[in-house]
């Protein structure tokens, strides 16, 4: 019987965390599932696209508290694939952005698994977008740095101080961690004055968003008591977003008045 089984890995991007942005091609592929392997998805509403009688397994990981170790995720797939043939392997966002899909999938292929990348929509540019920030604008801002704010040993990320350098937007991922530090190197480069967005549980219903500038920021986290999984956005499009452009008229006005 274990010879018709067809082994099969497809890597699925479940997008931002609003279950409607999953992709039409991540439905069918959930659809035709015998196993899901899922990460700590913003949004369980997506697990329903999947038979109720696959098995599903939690593999996500969040700080300080890993299900599995990256090295048992590559195998429970390549496992999971030879047993019961289609394995839907599920990440939130895109999972090629941070996702380490990349290494998930040249794992089972070793194995010499059939491997399929449907890809998601990131949160790099979802959640922006949906507070109005377009993280690029003709005459604002021609290109945008996605940087990680914590690297695999736990550092926040030399591309940071270098991006700060540049006219871009900064879009940092897994970042609140650090902030005080990615605060600290825009302060460096004398760009106090530059707006930020700081957007939690973005696309979802429990959204939270603070927005101020380089040198404020950091008292409207405390404020509004924002905390991780947020994307920090930093540059001149999210003054140019029509939901947060009131603040910014009225943060200039204020500064004026000074």
């Amino acid at each position: 019987m274990h010879n018709t089984i067809k082994p099969k890995v497809t890597l699925v991007g479940a997008g931002p965390g609003d279950p409607d942005l999953l992709t039409l091609k991540a439905v069918k592929a959930l659809a035709e599932a015998k196993v899901v392997l899922y990460d700590a998805l913003a949004n369980d509403e997506i697990l329903a696209h999947a038979p109720k009688n696959a098995i599903k397994i939690f593999v996500g990981k969040k700080i300080g508290n890993h299900a599995y170790t990256q090295d048992q995720i590559n195998q429970l797939i390549v496992d999971n694939a030879l047993t019961y043939g289609n394995v839907v392997r599920l990440k939130g966002g895109d999972p090629f952005i941070f996702g380490r899909g990349s290494e998930e999938i040249e794992f089972a292929e070793s194995f010499g698994i059939e491997t399929i990348v449907i890809p998601g929509i990131s949160s790099v540019v979802a959640v922006p977008a949906s507070q109005g920030i377009s993280i690029t604008k003709r005459g604002v801002s021609e290109s945008f740095w996605a940087i990680t704010g914590t690297t695999s040993d736990r550092k926040l990320s030399s591309d940071v101080a270098l991006a700060a350098q540049s006219s871009a937007t900064v879009v940092i991922l897994m970042g609140m961690h650090k902030l005080p530090q990615i605060i600290d190197l825009f302060q460096k480069e004398a760009k106090g004055d530059l707006p930020v967005a700081i957007i939690q549980n973005g696309t979802t219903c429990d959204e939270k968003v603070g927005v101020g500038t380089v040198d404020s920021i950091l008292e409207i986290v405390k404020q509004r008591q924002l905390s991780s999984p947020a994307i920090i956005v930093l540059g001149n499009v999210v003054r140019e977003s029509n939901k947060l452009k009131g603040f910014y008229e009225e943060f200039l006005s204020k500064e004026t008045i000074r």
